[in-house]
């Protein structure tokens, strides 16, 4: 069923001007999809705290990151990089030959975890705190959490590690018995 209200129906034919405008829009339309599928194989998500790996093209001697609070990357044997996401936001990617040329070009977008289950976010008015909750809620150091929580969870992991490196947790120097 069909209704005109207003205006006479009419139908596109070649040597109308709505045949042009229609053609003029397909165009466009595939002009856009082209660039975001171009712009998508530019990019690379990283979730935060993550990391992903990059095959190289070969002949790349140097690796840049724009902002290494955003990204970090290590280049490893037979032209994989690894990126690691440690901080929100975008930045860029460039992979230079020994010459100085730019062989490889990304953006990195690094986002908030969108897969973890076990990530449990409790607000307390506009403070928020992170833990990590599989199978028994521990706290875990997120961006963005309060800084009171945040600088707290960040100096017991910081002593724990140092206790680690240490030979064993601060027991005052003593040799363990055997």
């Amino acid at each position: 069923m069909s209704a005109v209200f207003g205006r006479r129906s009419r139908r596109l034919d070649p040597g109308r001007r709505g045949w042009r405008w229609g053609l003029l829009s397909v165009t466009l339309l595939a002009t856009t999809v082209v660039g975001v599928v171009a712009a998508q194989a530019d990019s690379l998500a990283v979730a935060i705290d993550s990391a992903r790996l990059l095959r190289l093209p070969a002949g790349v001697a140097t690796v840049v990151i724009g902002n290494p609070l955003i990204a970090d990357a290590s280049l490893q044997r037979g032209g994989v990089l690894v990126i690691t996401g440690k901080g929100y936001g975008t930045t860029n990617l460039l992979a230079l030959d020994r010459d100085g040329r730019v062989v490889l070009e990304k953006t990195v977008q690094v986002r908030g975890p969108s897969h973890h289950k076990d990530l449990v976010v409790v607000y307390r008015g506009m403070d928020r705190e992170s833990y990590s909750c599989a199978p028994r809620c521990e706290p875990r150091i997120t961006l963005g959490d309060n800084d009171k929580y945040f600088s707290s969870t960040m100096g017991q992991t910081a002593a724990r590690d140092s206790g680690a490196q240490s030979g064993g947790g601060g027991g005052g120097g003593k040799p363990s018995p055997r």
